[in-house]
């Protein structure tokens, strides 16, 4: 392993564990310490980039074979958080997010598979991926914030005192943030589902069934929640369960597929 993963994971640890001594209080509050914090990520997330750009862009194409591709999952999520929490509360999530992305630099540096794209591929086929990883990334940040609701809502229905309310934002504004980013998500899983029929030919040859069966239950489930929330005021427990039944479908769509078809049709 280079210098490069070695130094990106290293910066996403410390990263983490500065911000849950801030968030716990357990160092000193200095001026400039949240931006210091801020700017280690950046260079994490950085380095992270220059890593995937050499793995993924190759002479004879594009390799997104599966653990390149957790990889860059892990990268825009925990890049959409940091920018997302410029001005909205949800820095918290980066303690879990830039773990997850630490251990998605070390799983492609010692699985190094290749699945190689031809560097001829179609404008709209390039557009389905993108779209595709994007509408995952973000609700992926969802499901993260949802699970956050949940023990936030927990903690408050038992009146357990815990650190954990003192560093959240109040009840409401989660929610909203929540129902905000599954909107700006479930328009991204709409629009790579509308490329992906367009776009995408022989899907049964391709062994995608499944995984378009998969992403579409995901896309109703999405709908149903977000009709709930605007026709009957759905909030707490009800949006949570569905964010994460949502989730657990498009998990099995996008991770599942890819997974079974590297490891299991492909040795068949």
């Amino acid at each position: 392993m280079g210098i490069q993963p070695i130094l990106s994971i290293f910066l996403y640890i410390t990263a983490t564990l500065l911000m849950a001594a801030s968030l716990f209080n357990t160092i000193n509050k200095t001026k400039g310490k949240d931006i210091f914090i801020f700017f280690i990520g950046i260079i994490a997330l950085a380095l992270h980039a220059q890593i995937l750009h050499q793995s993924i862009f190759l002479d004879v194409g594009f390799d997104f074979s599966f653990f390149n591709v957790i990889s860059i999952i892990g990268w825009l999520v925990a890049l959409i958080v940091l920018v997302i929490s410029i001005y909205q509360p949800i820095q918290q999530l980066l303690i879990i997010l830039y773990p997850i992305a630490a251990i998605t630099v070390l799983l492609e540096q010692f699985f190094p598979t290749q699945k190689i794209i031809e560097q001829s591929l179609s404008i709209g086929l390039r557009t389905h991926i993108l779209l595709s990883i994007s509408a995952y990334s973000l609700l992926m940040i969802g499901t993260f914030q949802a699970i956050i609701l949940s023990v936030q809502d927990r903690f408050l229905k038992t009146k357990q005192a815990s650190k954990i309310i003192d560093i959240l934002p109040p009840l409401q504004t989660m929610e909203q943030l929540l129902i905000q980013i599954i909107l700006v998500g479930f328009f991204l899983l709409s629009l790579s589902l509308t490329t992906g029929i367009v776009f995408v030919y022989d899907i049964f040859e391709q062994h995608l069934a499944h995984k378009t069966i998969l992403s579409i239950l995901a896309w109703i489930i999405y709908a149903i929640l977000l009709w709930g929330r605007w026709s009957f005021g759905w909030r707490g427990k009800q949006i949570i369960n569905w964010v994460l039944g949502g989730f657990l479908a498009l998990l099995l769509a996008y991770i599942g597929s890819k997974f079974a078809l590297e490891f299991i049709f492909d040795r068949i």
